[in-house]
């Protein structure tokens, strides 16, 4: 195997030019989000409520948001005992 060299590079193409589109879809290949609709954010949760929506699979921290949405609807945060 040898090093890539800078006119290896100079011949790459974007995939979006170099894939087929079925593929692109396979792969997910897609452009930068126009108006992103989620933060990320880092959080601390017990590991047993990670374990339990892992658990249940592809798209969990969806999920997770979900259920805070509906904690959210039904209770005030600054009224929860600390």
């Amino acid at each position: 195997m040898r090093e890539i060299l800078q006119a290896d590079l100079n011949r790459f193409k974007p995939a979006t030019e170099a894939l087929h589109p079925s593929l692109q879809r396979t792969l997910g290949v897609r452009g930068p989000q126009k108006a992103p609709t989620k933060e990320r954010v880092t959080i601390r949760l017990s590991p047993d409520v990670v374990r339990r929506f892992k658990a249940t699979g592809a798209g969990w921290q969806t999920r997770v948001d979900v259920a805070l949405q509906d904690w959210l609807e039904k209770h005030d945060p600054s009224k929860v005992a600390r």
